[in-house]
Order: C-alpha cells, then sequence, then structure tokens
C-alpha cells in the first residue's frame, strides 16, 4: 500500500546484535505471588532467538521465544509484589526509587488480552535497566521476526541445544515433541545414524534437520548440480521481477552469481567446476537473497514529510475492551499493548466519575462493562506511546464527562503526563486557518495529539452549560456543538440526548458526547471532529457516501469506526476504507479475526511505524478516482498475479490433514474469495500439493491489493498465514514463512511456493506482447508456420504468387428444392409439425369444457374465453 518514490533503497533495518550482558548472563531471583522465589541465572544465546534461565533443585533448563515477547519493563512500570510477606522476603519497600529499580518485568503472549508475566529481582544493581532496553530492542527487531527459512531451521536447532541433558546431548522425546509424524522422524534419526540410547550428540543434528526437511529434486538433465550459467540464467528468467527497471534493478552477473554459489556451496571442488550442488541450491531457495518479499519493504520506505491526511493510519476502536462491548472487563493494559502493535490512533471513552473521588473514569456507556481510571490509562500511554513507533500519536476522546472540574482534571494529568510530548499550540509553519495543509508525520515526530470537541468563543453557547444526559444542566464555559460522525455540510444546534432512544443504535454512544470545557479545548488543535467540512470527520462504518467521502480525504482526515450493532467485537474489512482514501480505520484490536490480522500484515510494513502514504492519485486534488471501477485507472498499470502452492513444512505438530487458502484484497475488482487446495492425506509434515495455478488476471491497483496465504487443518481450525503486498511480491520459486493471528513467527511452519508477477495484457494483445517480449521465438514461430504453409501448397516457389479462384454456378430455388438434403430436412420438418399438432389438440380438448348457458367455452389453464364454434370449427378442420 506504500507510496514509495522510485529507486534503489539503501536498508537501514539494523540485524539483531546481542548485547554481552545477555549472552554473559545475569542473576536473578525469579519470583511469583503463588511460589517460593528461586536464584536463577537469565541468558539469551548469542543469535538472539531464546531468553533461557535454569536454578532451583531441578536444574532444567525453561526456555521463552524471544518473538512471543510483548514488553520489558523496570522501574515503576513493572510489577511490583502484592503480598507483604513475599515483599519481606525480597527486601522491597513500596514506593522506594531503589527497590523498583531492581525489578524486572517480561511480558509475552500470543494475542493481546492473555497475557504472561515473568518477574525478576536483579541480585546485582544496575542490570535491570539493560536487560529491559536490549531485550526489548531484540523482541522488536524487524528483521528477526520476517528471517528466512534457514535461519529459522537454524533457530529450530538452538533451541535443541539449549534443552541437552547432563551429558550434553539431546534427548529423543525433545525432537519428537517438535514434529507430528513420529515414525518418520525416529526413520529419519536412524537413517542419519544419530540415535544412540535415546540420545543424540549436538554436533550432527543440523544433517537430521536438512534430511528431513530439504526438497529431493534433480538438477538440469538429470544432474545433482546446477552449473553456473544454469544458476544465473535461473534467477534472471525465473527468480526475477519483469516489473522491474532494468537500469535501477540489472540482472545478476556472472560474479555476483558466483558469489552467492559460495555462500551456499560448502563443497569446494565443485566451486572450482562453477558448479553448486542440490543441497546448495535448496539452502539458497531458504536463504535471505530469496525472501518473497524484498527486504527494503520492511523499512522505512515511505515519505514522511507528506500532509498527515495523505497517510493510511494504524487505528484502534474502544481500546480498553478485552471482550465485547456489552460485558467483560476494560484494562489499562490494552492500551500498552494495542501501542506496542504500532497503533497511531487510540480511542479513550471517558465519563464521570462517582463521589467522593470524583476521579474521571474510561468505559463502554450504558453497558455492563467494567471501569478503569483515567489517570492510569495516561500513565500507561506516557510509558509505551512511543517505544514502537516514534511518529504522532493520536488520541481519540469520546468525551462524556459532563463536570467542568473532571475536566479540568483530565486537562492537567495530560499536561503533566505527557509533557512535552503534549502538542498544544499548533506549528508555527501550519496555523489553523481553512484550507491550511495539515502537517507532517516528520514534522510532528514524538507529539501527541488529542481529539476532542473544542470551544469556540465566536460561537454561541448552549446557556453556558454542559449537557448532561438527564437533561439537566451545569454551568460552565460556552460549549461548541460541533457533532461527531455527522457528515451534513450545515451546522445545526446540537439536541441533548436521550439515551432510552439510542440503545442500539449503529452510532453507538458517540451521539452522547458532551462539548470541551477551556481547559479540554486548549489542549485541540489540528484533530477536531466536525460535520465534514474541516480537518477532521468521524463515521461509522455504514454511514459514509465513498465518493465524496474521498474527495473528503485528499487534504481532510476521517476516522472509521465499527457500527454499535457489533455486540461480539468483530470487524468489518477495512480494505473497503483503505480503498477510498479514508486514514483512521478503527478496529477492535482484542478480537483477531480476519480483519484485524489483514491490518496487522498491511501495517507490518514501513518499519511498523503505523503510517502508510497513500498512492500519489489519492493525494493529488487533480486526480480524479472512481473506487468501484472494474476497468483500468488512468496512469496505473495492472498486475496479472499467479500462484502455485507446491508443498508444505511442518505445518503442524499433529497428524492431520491441512489445506491452504490464497485470497487478494484490494479494490472491489481486485479481490476474489478464495481459492483452495485440496486438503493432504493426514500429513502436516511435508504435504505435497497438485493443484493447478492459482490467477488473478487483472489487479487493476497494485499499490492497494495484499495477497494473504493461510493454512487450515481439515476441520477449519486456523495455523497460520502471511500478508503479502502484491506490489512487491518477487516472482519465482520461494519459501513463505507462515505467522499466527497476532503476526508473531512461526518457529518451522512454511510452504514452498511458485509466483508469477506481470504488468496486465488484456486477451486480445496478448500476442502482440508475447512477440515485443521474445521475439526471437515469435519470428521462429512465424518460420514454423510458413515450413507448414509450404508443405501444402504444390508448386513450393509460387507461395507468395499463389492465387486460388473458385467459380460457383448459379442455381434456381427449384433446383436447390429437388436437392436430396433439401427433401430429407422438408420430410422431416413434416413429421415433426404433424406431432405438434397432435399433441395441441389432445391438450386443447383436455382444457376444454362446454358452459351451454353462455354459449361459451372456458379454458381452465389460461383462463382465455373463446366461442364454442370457433373451438369446434378448430377441432373439424
Amino acid at each position: 500500500m506504500a507510496g514509495a518514490k522510485p529507486g534503489v533503497h539503501a536498508l537501514q533495518l539494523k540485524p539483531v546484535s546481542v548485547h554481552e550482558v545477555l549472552k554473559r548472563g545475569s542473576k536473578f531471583i525469579k519470583w511469583d505471588e503463588e511460589a517460593i522465589p528461586t536464584l536463577v541465572t537469565l541468558k539469551v544465546d548469542p543469535d538472539g532467538f531464546f531468553l533461557y534461565w535454569s536454578g532451583g533443585t531441578s536444574m532444567e533448563v525453561e526456555v521463552l521465544d524471544i518473538s512471543q515477547i510483548r514488553d520489558t519493563r523496570t522501574g515503576r512500570f513493572a510489577r511490583f509484589p502484592k503480598d507483604p510477606r513475599l515483599r519481606e522476603t525480597l527486601g522491597l519497600i513500596k514506593g522506594d526509587s531503589y527497590s523498583e529499580s531492581k525489578l524486572l518485568t517480561i511480558v509475552f503472549g500470543n494475542d493481546l488480552v492473555n497475557l504472561y508475566f515473568l518477574n525478576f529481582q536483579a541480585v546485582q544493581e544496575g542490570y535491570c535497566k539493560v536487560w529491559t532496553d536490549e531485550l526489548f530492542k531484540l523482541a522488536t527487531n524487524i528483521l528477526s521476526q520476517n528471517a528466512s527459512r534457514n535461519t529459522f531451521l537454524f533457530k529450530a536447532y538452538t533451541k535443541l541445544k539449549l534443552q541437552v541433558n547432563q551429558d550434553g546431548r539431546i534427548p529423543v522425546k525433545t525432537i519428537l515433541k517438535m514434529f507430528s509424524d513420529k515414525k518418520r522422524v525416529e526413520m529419519a534419526l536412524e537413517h542419519c545414524g544419530l540415535v544412540n540410547n535415546r540420545v543424540i550428540s549436538r554436533a550432527p543434528i543440523t544433517t537430521f534437520l536438512t534430511c528431513l526437511t530439504v526438497c529431493v529434486c534433480s538438477g538440469s538433465k538429470g544432474k545433482p548440480f546446477l552449473s553456473l550459467d544454469q544458476l544465473m540464467d535461473f534467477i534472471n528468467r525465473k527468480q526475477r521481477d519483469s516489473r522491474l527497471n532494468e537500469v535501477l534493478y540489472p540482472p545478476l552477473k556472472r560474479d555476483q552469481v558466483h558469489q552467492l554459489m559460495e555462500r551456499y556451496e560448502t563443497n569446494a571442488s565443485q566451486l572450482e567446476r562453477d558448479q553448486i550442488s542440490l543441497m546448495g541450491f535448496a539452502k539458497y531457495l531458504g536463504g535471505e537473497e530469496n525472501s518473497v518479499v524484498p527486504p527494503e519493504r520492511l523499512d522505512l520506505i515511505d515519505d514522511m514529510n507528506q500532509p498527515l491526511s495523505h497517510y493510511f493510519i494504524n487505528s484502534s476502536h474502544n481500546t480498553y475492551l478485552t471482550v465485547g462491548q456489552l460485558t467483560g472487563m476494560s484494562s489499562v493494559e490494552m492500551y500498552r499493548q494495542v501501542l506496542l502493535t504500532g497503533c497511531r490512533c487510540i480511542e479513550l471513552d471517558c465519563w464521570k466519575g462517582r463521589p467522593p473521588e470524583e476521579e474521571p473514569i474510561i468505559t463502554h456507556g450504558f453497558t455492563m462493562t467494567t471501569e478503569i481510571s483515567f489517570k492510569e490509562v495516561i500513565e500507561a500511554i506516557a510509558e509505551s506511546a512511543f517505544k514502537t513507533s516514534p511518529y504522532p500519536l493520536i488520541l481519540s476522546f469520546e468525551n462524556h464527562v459532563d463536570s467542568a472540574k473532571q475536566q479540568a482534571k483530565m486537562a492537567e494529568y495530560c499536561r503533566t503526563m505527557f509533557g512535552d510530548a503534549l502538542l498544544i499550540e499548533p506549528l508555527e509553519k501550519y496555523p489553523l486557518d481553512p484550507g491550511q495543509q495539515l502537517p507532517s508525520p516528520q514534522e510532528l515526530m514524538g507529539k501527541i495529539l488529542i481529539k476532542n470537541k473544542k470551544k469556540h468563543h465566536h460561537r454561541a453557547s448552549n446557556g453556558g452549560s454542559i449537557r448532561r444526559k438527564d437533561g439537566t444542566d451545569e454551568q460552565s464555559s460556552p460549549l461548541n456543538d460541533r457533532g461527531d460522525g455527522e457528515s451534513d455540510e450545515e451546522e445545526e444546534e446540537e439536541p441533548i440526548p436521550d439515551p432510552k432512544k439510542h440503545n442500539n443504535t449503529d452510532e453507538g454512544t458517540a451521539y452522547s458526547e458532551v462539548n470541551a470545557t477551556e481547559e479540554m479545548s486548549t489542549l485541540v488543535n489540528y484533530i477536531e471532529p466536525v460535520k465534514f467540512n474541516h480537518y477532521y470527520a468521524v463515521f461509522y462504518e455504514a454511514r459514509t457516501d465513498k465518493m465524496s467521502v474521498f474527495r473528503y480525504n485528499k487534504k481532510q482526515l476521517s476516522r472509521i469506526y465499527p457500527k454499535g450493532t457489533r455486540v461480539d467485537s468483530s470487524n468489518y474489512m477495512p480494505q473497503l476504507f483503505w480503498n477510498v482514501g479514508c486514514q483512521m480505520v478503527a478496529l477492535n484490536f482484542q478480537t483477531l479475526d480476519l480483519p484485524m490480522q489483514l491490518n496487522m500484515g498491511v501495517f507490518e510494513y514501513n518499519c511498523h511505524c503505523g503510517y502508510l502514504l497513500k498512492p500519489e492519485f489519492m493525494r493529488r486534488t487533480d486526480k480524479h478516482f472512481d473506487p468501484f471501477t472494474m476497468g483500468i485507472v488512468d496512469g496505473i498499470v495492472a498486475n496479472t498475479i499467479k500462484i502455485k502452492i507446491i508443498s508444505g513444512q511442518f505445518l503442524n505438530d499433529k497428524k492431520v490433514g491441512v489445506y491452504v487458502e490464497v485470497d487478494m484484497f484490494g479494490l472491489p475488482a481486485d479481490t476474489k474469495r478464495k481459492y483452495r487446495t485440496k486438503t493432504s492425506n493426514n500429513n502436516s509434515l511435508d504435504p505435497v500439493w497438485d493443484d493447478e495455478t492459482f490467477m488473478f488476471n487483472k489487479v487493476v491497483l497494485p499499490t492497494l491489493a495484499s495477497l494473504r496465504v493461510a493454512v487450515y487443518e481439515e476441520n477449519g481450525k486456523f495455523i497460520g498465514h502471511r500478508i503479502l503486498p502484491v506490489s512487491a511480491l518477487r516472482p519465482g520459486y520461494h519459501y513463505i514463512c507462515l505467522k499466527n493471528e497476532l503476526n508473531q513467527p512461526l518457529l518451522l511452519s512454511s510452504l514452498l511456493v511458485y509466483t508469477e508477477a506481470q504488468d496486465y495484457i488484456p486477451n486480445e494483445h496478448q500476442e502482440y506482447a508475447e512477440a515485443l517480449t521474445n521475439p526471437i521465438k515469435h519470428l521462429s514461430l512465424l518460420a514454423q508456420r510458413e515450413k507448414q504453409l509450404l508443405a501444402l501448397m504444390e508448386d513450393p516457389t509460387e507461395v507468395s504468387h499463389a492465387c486460388f479462384y473458385v467459380l460457383i454456378e448459379p442455381q434456381s430455388t427449384d433446383e436447390l428444392k429437388q436437392h436430396n438434403s433439401y427433401l430429407k430436412l422438408l420430410k422431416k420438418q413434416c413429421k415433426e409439425l404433424k406431432e405438434l399438432k397432435k399433441k395441441h389438440l389432445k391438450k386443447v380438448k383436455s382444457t376444454l369444457y362446454c358452459n351451454t348457458t353462455c354459449g361459451y367455452v372456458l379454458c381452465r389453464e389460461c383462463t382465455i374465453m373463446v366461442t364454442f364454434t370457433q373451438i369446434c370449427a378448430y377441432i373439424f378442420n
């Protein structure tokens, strides 16, 4: 979906680098509220794959995949023991900064709601800060989250090495836990000669993994190797993207291909002969150079100096909820977790707190969801706002606090906790004037923007009061009555809401939002909810006029949110609103359904920063675009995408049948659901599919389209998937390493696929395009046709001058009627006509009856009146 400038991009992403302190290990006390504290040694392997520790009486090594770590915390943000006896045992004093500085909390899990916490206390002072920062860097490293298949194989090997017994050998039972087909694994181990008394030495285990995973294939003409020329031809023909500019991205030369061979071929004698073995070729297919999406797309590749309205912004709806919209827990932790996914727009539903505290709260109004403290939420946001992305964070306030005192508290908490990060005054270069463009994400880097209704002094107030939902008033400052979620151009007085009439509206509780006091108004600048005519507008999903919204979104911001009837917190497809340029398409992050998976997969790119630059025609005011077009978009080259699912590797740890689904998401003309392979025969270890190639003939807008490849068990249970941008999809043979619903990488699950990505050519122009693409082949076909034509001629030397004339004598109609073919046809038609008459008469007789009183006969089927004499005349004729 990125609209990056063309050209060669120098990769800025940093590879994994493990701090020396983490590799060496540190002493910690591992504690839990329900367990006895244990002294452990905490370490990270040299490649940054796993966090592991051992200690206590068992000395068994416990391992945690670093890719599952969501957050690391120390100081006042780390968990503190609740039990006084546990605090006394650990020597911790509540509220003491020194005690807090020795605490380390690691948060991990496979979704945003069901989280697990590991709690440690450092034995030595000063180590917690290092562990917190360095471990978080490893957990959020983009290259490690999108590593090659070879890296994941080595990662599996590393995990096995960490789980050795006292003799330094790997128990067979540890290996069997990783794979679904136990018998095949044991046979492979025996075949490799690795099993000895049910344990395996560590050194040759890579041989087993290679034997179990490498697809056996034959080289050119059945030889067990490929020559340098054959490999170069394979890379430049099969693996090269035909859409690339050959000047900016030239084909590989012999010396570059030889460097690849040196990297993956271990046999020196074959390298001397300019050959690569099939084993080396298989390693190349699973290597970093052959990833299905170029790593540059994971980097910060978009221009971040465009106005804010030119970007898609990762956005959340009712961020505090953990389950449904009507019941369930609200959670402060959800704000941290949503921000850590790269989300840049979160929602706060603010309501008036009860006496005596009179502290503002966050909850879903008129429901049975629990309440959380507004102050604690602001504190959590301040701590996690820029951990994942440095670009501006938008706080979407749905303000129902009809108390001037509590609104003043809200404003004070924002000022004190956000500090300089809170944008209060508009930038000097971008005043709040009509027609003025918005500042860019780069200019707003590190800033927090608040969206809330704003008080306007030039507007007449509603008696200087804040509206309560019960209709009573509380004295305060003048109010702004511009309604949130309206699409009307004309502003009108906002009526006092009646909650009884809005319990099940699509708009949810947005209808009852109150206006801001002076204190809250001063915090609002660029993002103010208005009636579809200023900087920012809000719509629920069913209330969008797509064409007018598309024009609006070129200069202003809009936010889409789920309609209120989605009480189960299900999500709508965000692609529908990206297609019309809506920037903030808010989703329920607690529900990892298909729309949420698509959202996470799309925003994984551009350095996971939460901002994606829209295509150029969506930004330029002189460009017109119909998001429902079935034809070609002006200035955009459509693509043809083909994908063939060849095989799968380690898709499940259970012995079940599996199948693959392939979807395309984009414009309505591009969206195709869904292709599906056959279900494998009780094989999830290494299934092979012989299905036909799946083709998406015309992808009208490749920059907005995404390809989803997902794997399911035979009963429909989700295993893993991958979201791939069509505009960056690499053609050729590739391994697709799968991810879970939260977009975390799976350890070994992958698919081997063959893809083709080409510029779309209509069928009527296909022959011309093939001639231009391969003129030599076209000329040879023409020569072949000429030879075939020569073989049909009596005098081959006169082919170019030969003309044939056939003299046809004219015939009269009577002569033509005497032909046998005519007579046979006439006889056949006469016979058919007689049969039809008989059937018709039989039908008429059965449906008529005589009415002697009026002299008419009535047809029972069609109720048409005819005279009796007419019927009799017809019958006897």
